[in-house]
């Protein structure tokens, strides 16, 4: 490939085919990565790639590009990631910016020197600005500032959006990047210290429910609306955009629809079991006041959720119970 610009307009494709093609799932071990591999499955594929730290520390260049020159995916999907809740990001901006910089960087680099035929990167709903107009449409990003809590998570994946889409636009490569909404279910980070807010809730609500304690406690005023989207549906969505989609632009991958923390809240009780009432923390942080994204883009192609929030609250608690609890 000579280094010429080319029309990011010109480089529509028609349906990707992953028949027979040897796909690379970055991060197969978190609840996204899970979920993907789980979804590939039922795909014509030739081979799922995984590995695990031991085999390759995508922070570190030499070893992706080695590992990557030895298995040779014909597609890959960038769901690696340092991720955490709003105390995680606050408590270690550094590891968070640094770490997510260097992992997406190394595969997309890697990805475009041997040719690879198509990725997806994933980003996050935290990449738009903190007052964005709701709900939240892709041309959105970069039009104001971001949330202070987590935007060292959110700058690494604005950089990771801008370097696939700057390969596309130099040199051609067939890189897209997809943003999903807040997520929860099977395979969640179920840690108080570090886990969003969604399986905190399942785990407080349990152990209350388990102490018979009178109340539960919930981060900040319980007003603040979130969108959550169930992960087998995030995956599918996936695989849609990477047979579906060859665009410049990032594509949104959201619910719909969103729900106070309180909702949510009360949502969870119901699914738990937990008699007790509610009680908000107003010292603790609210973070964005609302983040509704606009799934118009994805769903004028063809694609809809089909889990429900309740629906999806109760398989995430089941998975809980059998595998996480203490």
């Amino acid at each position: 490939m000579t280094d010429q610009a080319f029309n990011q307009d010109d480089l529509g494709r028609g349906p990707y085919d992953l028949t027979g093609k040897r796909v690379w799932v970055a991060g197969h071990r978190g609840m996204v990565g899970a979920a993907l591999v789980r979804r590939l499955g039922s795909e014509s594929v030739a081979e799922i790639i995984t590995a695990g730290r031991d085999q390759v520390d995508l922070t570190r260049q030499d070893q992706v590009e080695s590992w990557l020159g030895k298995t040779k995916p014909d597609a890959i999907i960038v769901a690696a990631a340092k991720v955490g809740g709003i105390l995680a990001n606050d408590t270690y901006p550094a590891d968070f910016l640094y770490e997510n910089l260097m992992i997406e960087a190394n595969i997309i680099k890697a990805a475009a020197d041997l040719g690879t035929e198509k990725m997806l990167f994933l980003g996050s709903s935290c990449i738009y600005p903190k007052f964005a107009e709701q709900p939240i449409k892709e041309e959105s990003l970069l039009t104001g500032s971001l949330e202070a809590t987590n935007e060292w998570y959110a700058i690494a994946k604005i950089a990771g959006i801008k370097l696939c889409q700057a390969y596309r636009k130099q040199y051609g490569h067939d890189f897209i990047s997809g943003m999903p909404t807040n997520l929860y279910g099977p395979y969640d980070n179920f840690d108080l210290k570090s886990s969003h807010v969604l399986p905190a809730l399942i785990r407080k609500a349990d152990a209350a429910k388990t102490n018979d304690d009178d109340a539960l406690e919930v981060w900040g005023t319980g007003t603040p609306k979130r969108e959550f989207l169930y992960v087998e549906d995030l995956a599918d969505a996936c695989i849609f955009l990477l047979k579906n989609y060859s665009g410049y632009d990032h594509v949104n991958i959201g619910y719909g629809d969103d729900v106070t923390i309180r909702e949510l809240a009360e949502t969870v009780q119901r699914v738990v079991g937990f008699e007790g009432e509610l009680r908000f923390d107003t010292s603790k942080p609210d973070g964005t006041p609302r983040k509704l994204m606009s799934s118009e883009r994805l769903r004028s192609m063809g694609w809809t959720p089909t889990t429900d929030l309740e629906t999806g609250i109760r398989q995430a608690y089941d998975w809980y119970l059998d595998n996480a609890a203490d």
